[in-house]
């Protein structure tokens, strides 16, 4: 069985982020018109232990020597549907002193069993990117058992109980969400959610589908106002390249991209390589038929392929 461990790789949030992928591949309760890592193949809210917890904290503590600043679980697919990711989370706190970070999109808060499993927890972000039931099911098409107001009613009551930091992630799109009054919906739900912080988000990425389109910085920058002090726009492309201790091999590469597009860059920075490096691993794992390129106006990315 492959690692579950992938990175770290650039995040634009959390520094160099250890990923942990805990679900197969694009398995989820969403299948968001946004998705950088297209359509989802299982979409599902049944709970599993998709992979032994005993070998994702081996996983782990082979790849701490990477030095991240989060360890993270996020990867290809929603990570709360791991039915023992509490468990894990306290294993991590048993081995390490470095935050955990669990990046969600909130849809099976609903689930107290899965509330109290985040509970231990450094940072918990889980994202909103509707303001109604409408543009709920048009942007993120959920599984059938997921409704508009059980998410919402999820996020609530998550916050209400939980003390550590919770991000709101909030994702918006050109002509559906980024207009004004979709944008005053989703910040009245917010505000009874009380996030520690907002994070406003757009598409950066190639998406699931072509008519999912980014919002003008300008305009990012405008509705953050909406939201009040403790909102930011994520910016792309921080620079938080470190030089690596460890040695770079093809499969940390290809693991990077197995789980997300990156740029040339977004390697470099992720695993602490130069970019000339990075150039002859891309190049071999093209030749070798594993990656794809996709092109998104000036910039060039690179996926796996699966």
């Amino acid at each position: 069985m492959s690692s579950c461990v992938f990175g770290p790789v650039p995040s634009r949030r959390l520094g160099r982020s250890l990923g942990i992928d805990l679900v197969p591949f694009k398995t989820c309760t969403y299948d968001c018109i946004y998705c950088q890592l297209g359509r989802t193949t299982r979409k599902t809210a049944e709970k599993k232990e998709w992979i032994p917890v005993e070998k994702v904290l081996r996983d782990i503590k082979e790849k701490l020597e990477t030095m991240p600043d989060y360890i993270t679980f996020s990867g290809s697919g929603e990570p709360t549907l791991y039915s023992k990711i509490g468990e894990l989370i306290l294993g991590i706190k048993e081995m390490t002193s470095v935050p955990v970070a669990v990046l969600t999109n909130g849809s099976m808060l609903s689930d107290i069993g899965v509330q109290e499993s985040l509970m231990e927890a450094d940072l918990v972000i889980p994202s909103l990117d509707a303001g109604d039931e409408d543009i709920f099911k048009y942007v993120n098409r959920p599984h059938e058992s997921i409704t508009f107001k059980s998410m919402i009613e999820g996020l609530k009551n998550f916050r209400s109980k939980y003390s550590g930091e919770c991000w709101l992630e909030i994702f918006l799109l050109g002509g559906v969400t980024g207009i004004t009054s979709e944008v005053e919906k989703i910040a009245a739900i917010t505000r009874d959610i009380m996030p520690d912080w907002i994070q406003l988000n757009t598409v950066s990425r190639p998406p699931a589908e072509d008519f999912a389109y980014p919002v003008l910085q300008s305009k990012m920058m405008e509705f953050a106002k909406i939201f009040g002090e403790n909102c930011e726009v994520i910016s792309e492309g921080n620079d938080i390249f470190k030089e690596t201790h460890y040695r770079v091999t093809l499969d940390n590469v290809l693991g990077m991209l197995e789980r997300r597009p990156c740029t040339i860059k977004d390697i470099s920075t992720g695993l602490g390589l130069h970019e000339n490096e990075v150039v002859k691993y891309v190049q071999k794992l093209l030749t070798n038929g594993k990656l794809k390129c996709v092109k998104r106006k000036e910039h060039v990315y690179y996926e796996g392929i699966h």
